[in-house]
């Protein structure tokens, strides 16, 4: 097997990695003034930047595949540094998308929640059928066990905070239903985002101690921001439940052309008004939801040696689109490819 662009680079620094994740072992590395490590594709010639930042991604965080939407050349930065248990990494980097498919088998101490900040640009978080538009100001958070998605459609310069899970374990607090969740910019996670980031930024200048000492009050203000969001829910209980329930009514029926407004009205014994109310405060229409849901599972099934057999048409019909022309260019929207292009490229990786 070749070599790959980060192992053929001179150097040995190392990105510093959380308990239970893989170390890379790229050499492209630099160590910048302080604590933390640098990985950048600066440098690297641009046939070189794809990959290598693919194989960084997979790397760090194990598990995580990556998706550049078709772009064969790519420009990124990571730098990571650690507060105690808690992880910090600011991401600079062009458009791009990363996904966990299943749930991870991981031990204890790599048992973390994984938070998503942006500086500039917007991360959209995906994790049990939700979906979290983040924009600078707010934050998302996500479980790093289980299956997710984040799309950067455009250049991000991105705050990332892992958080052990066990320094958020508190009676009574349920979260599984807070992740793939957005906060807004004001209150405790107004605060608790300050922290993240003046932590981030003044962690080369902190003694051991006291980097301890400032991750362990982010992961407070975390959980405070979490408790927060939760009694935030008790009052809109009631319609996030229902909204769930549609969603996961979508999943079941996505591939049948079917699938309308006027079925999943009849289906929950409700009005069409009804259902648009519901969905009101949601980041996305129940239309743009179930197109979104249908792409992500054609794009699974390009990507799928298994399915080599299967025309392009064969797949999107089976997933409930109807017109071939009408699924090409919204797929061309979502991806920045055509599928076919994007169905070989997945085949050529």
């Amino acid at each position: 097997m070749a070599s790959s662009p980060l192992a053929s680079r001179s150097g040995t620094s190392l990105l510093p990695a959380a308990p239970g994740q893989a170390t890379p072992t790229a050499a492209h590395a630099q160590r910048p003034s302080g604590a933390g490590t640098v990985l950048s594709t600066d440098g690297l010639h641009a046939a070189e930047t794809a990959p290598a930042w693919t194989e960084w991604m997979g790397q760090l965080f194990h598990g995580i595949e990556s998706d550049l939407y078709g772009d064969a050349s790519f420009d990124g930065r990571v730098a990571t540094a650690c507060a105690g248990d808690v992880v910090l990494t600011r991401l600079q980097a062009n458009r791009h998308r990363v996904r966990r498919r299943g749930s991870a088998s991981c031990r204890p101490d790599a048992d973390y929640l994984k938070i998503v900040a942006p500086w500039q640009g917007e991360a959209q978080v995906e994790q049990e059928g939700r979906l979290a538009r983040v924009r600078p100001g707010g934050w998302a958070v996500y479980d790093m066990t289980r299956s997710y998605c984040v799309s950067n459609p455009q250049y991000s310069d991105h705050l990332i905070v892992m958080v052990p899970r066990a320094a958020l374990a508190e009676r009574g607090l349920a979260l599984a239903p807070l992740m793939g969740r957005g906060t807004g910019g004001s209150g405790i996670a107004r605060v608790a985002l300050e922290a993240m980031r003046s932590t981030y930024q003044e962690l080369q200048h902190m003694a051991p101690g006291t980097a301890s000492g400032a991750g362990a009050a982010i992961a407070e203000l975390v959980r405070l921001s979490l408790l927060e969001m939760s009694g935030e829910q008790t009052a809109v209980s009631r319609q996030e439940a229902f909204r769930d329930s549609v969603r996961e009514y979508i999943g079941r029926h996505l591939r049948d052309p079917g699938l309308t407004l006027d079925q999943i009205a009849l289906a929950f014994g409700c009005s069409k008004r009804h259902l648009h109310h519901a969905f009101a405060g949601a980041e996305q229409s129940i239309a743009h939801y179930i197109m979104q849901r249908r792409l992500q599972a054609c794009m699974r099934d390009l990507r799928d040696p298994a399915m080599a057999g299967q025309t392009i048409t064969d797949i999107a019909f089976a997933w409930g689109f109807s017109n071939g022309a009408h699924f090409s260019r919204v797929f061309r929207d979502h991806s920045g490819l055509s599928p076919t292009d994007f169905r070989r490229q997945a085949m050529l990786s």
